[in-house]
């Protein structure tokens, strides 16, 4: 089986983020080419936040997901 590291939920966000951003302000202002080449990073940084949520193994981290004091 692959390993799948966890990833951070800013990570998902910042490739929502980056994507309204390409699509919405790159892609019409600017480049064109650019703005495509933007949104597909952000997509593919978007299905790796999604396949990590599903498949990462959270027992073998054990300070993932707890608050630092």
């Amino acid at each position: 089986m692959i390993q799948v590291a966890p990833l951070t939920s800013g990570f998902m966000l910042s490739s929502m983020i980056g994507f309204l951003v390409s699509v919405l302000y790159v892609f019409p202002k600017f480049s064109r080419s650019y703005g495509v080449a933007f949104a597909i990073v952000f997509i593919v940084m978007f299905i790796a936040s999604v396949i990590s949520f599903v498949n990462a193994p959270i027992e073998e981290y054990p300070g993932v997901g707890k608050k630092k004091v």
